[in-house]
């Protein structure tokens, strides 16, 4: 019989992986092949034609960022709760927003968000710009007033002149604000991990632990997790009800429901990247999650809740091995910290 498809070459070699991937019959599996390389992803992000990043707005955009100023309190900034030194997250379960409130969901990365087609949990933004003014709008978050945050831009000697350089004879509004913090944006990528190297063939750059991992990750008849996390961002852009134990509580967040109201996105959150996975703790949309193994285990169950349940949440069936085999893999997922230096706000 003439078999054709790696990966059930891959089922049928697999001798073992006690001890933590140990025993691949077939040394081959542990180079990538061509199908591999769609997991690259491609060197920058597309940017609209009206805002194609330059020096200039990433300079302006990242001040705003990192600016407090926006805010009603000018104690809150997008850093804030996307934080450099926490994966561009928060490390909290939940979010807190305007003066302290906890929110009730969990802050996602913007790591790669730039490579995404929806925006939010709930995808009710469709761009980094149609984004960037939403928590600022949002009186759970910054609470700004926006009239007063354009007076005060306008007025402020050297954020009007780097407006002129980032978007010279565009007005200092919210297109421009939301135009020049999405500029910034797409600067924060991930694409230097050991997996990237081991794609780009540097054989080392992964165990074979992490090998075997993606090879179980990648098999639909295993962790089958690129039902979800497809190529090459680790997301299919979708939306899924993955069984998390707060969807049996009264009143769950319903999530997609909201803003799409079709029976199958009640409770449907959307699929977020795994890229840098390893800064991001704690998991899930709720922040249920503690660590990587807790998140196997509840794909490995099948989920909790089985109220409208997405199709693809099936139990794995995975021995201890695979499962950690598959936190390993996604440990690989993480690109090596560079220094950021923060910029020096306008104060006049």
């Amino acid at each position: 019989m003439k078999i054709t498809n790696r990966f059930a070459i891959f089922a049928v070699v697999v001798v073992s992986l006690a001890g933590a991937g140990q025993a691949l019959a077939a040394d081959y599996l542990l180079k990538p092949g061509k199908e591999d390389h769609k997991w690259l992803l491609p060197a920058s992000p597309v940017a609209p034609a009206d805002n194609q990043v330059t020096p200039a707005r990433i300079e302006l955009g990242k001040a705003l960022f990192f600016d407090p100023r926006l805010s009603s309190d000018g104690n809150l900034s997008c850093a804030s709760c996307h934080s450099p030194m926490m994966g561009w997250s928060d490390g909290l379960p939940t979010a807190k927003g305007n003066k302290s409130k906890v929110l009730g969901r969990a802050t996602p990365t913007i790591t790669n968000t730039a490579y995404n087609t929806l925006q939010m949990w709930d995808g009710r933004k469709s761009s980094l710009e149609d984004q960037a003014l939403g928590p600022m709008e949002s009186m759970d978050e910054m609470a700004m007033d926006l009239t007063a945050l354009f007076k005060w831009l306008n007025a402020e000697p050297t954020y009007k002149d780097m407006f002129a350089r980032a978007y010279p004879g565009e007005p200092i509004d919210r297109t421009t604000v939301a135009k020049g913090i999405a500029s910034f944006e797409r600067t924060v990528t991930s694409s230097n991990s050991p997996f990237d190297r081991w794609l780009r063939g540097d054989e080392k750059a992964m165990t074979r632990q992490q090998i075997i991992g993606f090879r179980l990750f990648s098999d639909a008849g295993k962790g089958n997790c690129i039902a979800c996390h497809h190529a090459p961002n680790f997301t299919d852009g979708g939306f899924h009800h993955i069984g998390l134990a707060a969807h049996d509580k009264v009143n769950p967040d319903v999530g997609r429901y909201a803003i799409k109201p079709v029976a199958a996105m009640k409770g449907a959150f959307k699929t977020p990247t795994l890229r840098d996975i390893s800064l991001t703790a704690p998991y899930f949309h709720d922040g249920s999650a503690r660590t990587l193994a807790e998140v196997m285990a509840h794909y490995n169950a099948g989920g909790v809740s089985k109220n409208n349940l997405s199709p693809n949440m099936k139990p794995l069936a995975l021995s201890p091995e695979e499962a950690s085999a598959i936190v390993a893999f996604m440990q690989a997922l993480t690109t090596p910290a560079q220094p950021f230096v923060l910029p020096q706000l306008p104060f006049n």
